[in-house]
């Protein structure tokens, strides 16, 4: 690893700030010693505008004190902080630090609000008006970007709202989504389907599991070939959700619809991931999340909370 990597930039930005003070010292002490050539009346022979003379008086104390303090400020600083290439400075200050200490010291103030909600079971905080509220800000905070601020998702980000889930839709299910994250990977497949025309006709079969529209001539002749999707979708389509693999019979289309977009899929697969939230969430917070989503998808938990 040594050989791609090197401390030069670490050099090269501690020495332009030590040569910049030392550059402006310099300019100070050369600045008060010079003598330039004056006049009788103390002034550098210099006239703009007939009669506007500059003169050659000393730079004032308090403006040289004032740049003195500058400058023992910055040395102050760069001995205190980071400032000289990989140099952590005496208090070991970082951005990461100061703001995980904020975070912390926020869910401490926040732990009473939470508390209340930690003993209950899922369909009660579903219910309760208060913790909707909270759970709303929650996901608008960290779900929203992926999902939007309906929850109902976009092409590549699930709905949040109907019954279809991947990994599960029980609270249980939704909470493990959040403190782990999910990973999703479809290998391309299109090298086991076998040529481009059995690959169109495999899409058309999958079409013919939603009762999409599709060519069922086409999809009989694909039928024989779903038996290299049948390891993870099942003989019949319907999913696997220890897999993550999407259910192909209820016409929920995650990342398109059509030949062309399963077609795409069997030839170059896809990738997905969900992120992890356990660093970013405390336990209450997350009981409360996932009671809110969970909220999302089942009817009888909205019109109760109404």
């Amino acid at each position: 690893m040594s050989d791609f990597t090197s401390n030069f930039w670490s050099l090269y930005v501690a020495g332009i700030s030590l040569v910049g003070i030392v550059a402006c010292l310099l300019l100070l002490y050369f600045s008060g010693k010079a003598k330039a050539m004056t006049d009788d009346d103390n002034t550098t022979g210099h006239v703009w505008d007939g009669d506007l003379r500059e003169m050659n008086n000393p730079l004032p104390r308090w403006w040289v004190g004032l740049f003195l303090i500058t400058i023992v400020f910055s040395l102050g600083y760069l001995a205190l902080y980071p400032g000289l290439g990989t140099n952590a400075g005496q208090l070991a200050w970082t951005s990461t630090g100061q703001y995980d200490a904020e975070v912390a010291k926020a869910n401490k103030e926040l732990e009473p609000l939470y508390a209340k909600f930690a003993g209950m079971p899922p369909e009660d905080v579903a219910k309760d008006p208060q913790a909707m509220a909270i759970g709303d800000r929650l996901f608008m905070n960290n779900c929203a970007q992926c999902h939007g601020s309906d929850a109902r998702g976009s092409k590549g980000f699930p709905n949040l709202t109907d019954t279809d889930w991947l990994h599960g839709g029980s609270h249980e299910k939704i909470q493990e989504s959040l403190l782990k994250g999910r990973n999703g990977l479809m290998p391309p497949m299109a090298a086991a389907v076998g040529s481009p025309e059995d690959v169109r006709n495999l899409a058309q079969y999958v079409l013919s599991l939603s009762n999409s529209p599709h060519d069922s001539l086409r999809a009989a002749l694909g039928k024989s070939k779903f038996g290299t999707c049948a390891a993870c979708h099942g003989p019949d389509g319907k999913g696997n959700q220890a897999l993550g693999a999407p259910n192909l019979t209820d016409d929920i289309w995650l990342h398109g619809w059509g030949e062309n977009a399963i077609v795409a899929m069997i030839n170059n697969g896809k990738v997905n991931q969900m992120p992890a939230q356990a660093g970013k969430l405390t336990d209450p917070q997350l009981h409360v999340l996932a009671s809110y989503v969970w909220g999302l998808s089942n009817p009888v938990a909205k019109v109760a909370a109404k």
